[in-house]
């Protein structure tokens, strides 16, 4: 996490840079609100309104949360199925393939008529954004596995549950983390997906109530809540990824000190 900050003060930088730059610009030119709002301008409509929608960012953050776990679960199992099974992975995975080449804007009507406008089409589309990542990625991880190790534990005698659980799983575990990180920022943009399509409440429905009524600074602050979203989710499940693959950042660890 240490190293994480560290890294970030430059990107950082380069944001604050922008919004100077954005400020000044909206200023210049005298732009009206409607149209672009300065940054101080969307600062103080978020926190002088902070009551009017905390009860949608709740609401959009609980679905995440669900929706997430469900996809991240799905994926695993199913990259798990397709490892172990090699006809199934043959039969199915160019399926999954064409599974996302269905545009989820076009799907997520779909499943409001088929499903009503209560929370299953939406942790349906949130599902299917997080669990094709997290399954190529751990599906890609079990490939890399190294095979040396493979054959000297199978002239050891290990079973295949023991060449799954004690070389297969520990040597994916770092695509799968990249998978769910990939996962966590789609898991947000599906939810205000979902959110657009049918819902009383979300970020997603308040996003649509300020553009109808042409409230742009409300717009940016759901725009800001968004991002912020995704880089909590991004920041926690790098957080995890050290804690449980302590081997890695070991190495990493003593590579960057031998450097």
């Amino acid at each position: 996490m240490i190293s994480l900050i560290k890294q970030g003060w430059r990107p950082l930088l380069v944001i604050i840079l922008l919004f100077v730059i954005w400020e000044i610009c909206v200023q210049l030119f005298e732009l009206p609100t409607w149209l672009l709002p300065a940054p101080t301008q969307i600062l103080e409509v978020g926190v002088m309104e902070w009551s009017q929608y905390s009860h949608h960012v709740w609401a959009t953050v609980q679905l995440i949360i669900v929706g997430f776990a469900i996809g991240s679960g799905i994926g695993i199992l199913v990259a798990i199925a397709l490892h172990i099974v090699p006809f199934l992975r043959q039969s199915t995975y160019p399926l999954i393939i064409l599974s996302q080449n269905i545009p989820v804007i076009v799907l997520a009507p779909l499943l409001v008529v088929w499903f009503g406008f209560g929370m299953l089409p939406k942790i349906i589309v949130i599902t299917l954004v997080c669990f094709f990542p997290i399954a190529i990625s751990l599906l890609d991880g079990f490939r890399q596995t190294d095979r040396d190790l493979m054959h000297y534990m199978q002239m050891a005698g290990a079973t295949r549950k023991q060449l799954f659980w004690k070389l297969e799983w520990p040597h994916a575990l770092p695509s799968l983390f990249s998978g769910l990180k990939i996962s966590a920022t789609y898991s947000v943009m599906g939810a205000v997906i979902s959110e657009w399509l049918g819902a009383s409440r979300g970020i997603g429905y308040y996003m649509t109530l300020a553009s109808s009524s042409y409230r742009t600074d409300r717009v940016f602050v759901a725009i800001m809540i968004i991002v912020a979203l995704s880089l909590i989710f991004f920041i926690l499940i790098n957080w995890i990824e050290n804690r449980v693959i302590k081997w890695r950042s070991t190495g990493e660890g003593g590579a960057n000190e031998a450097s």
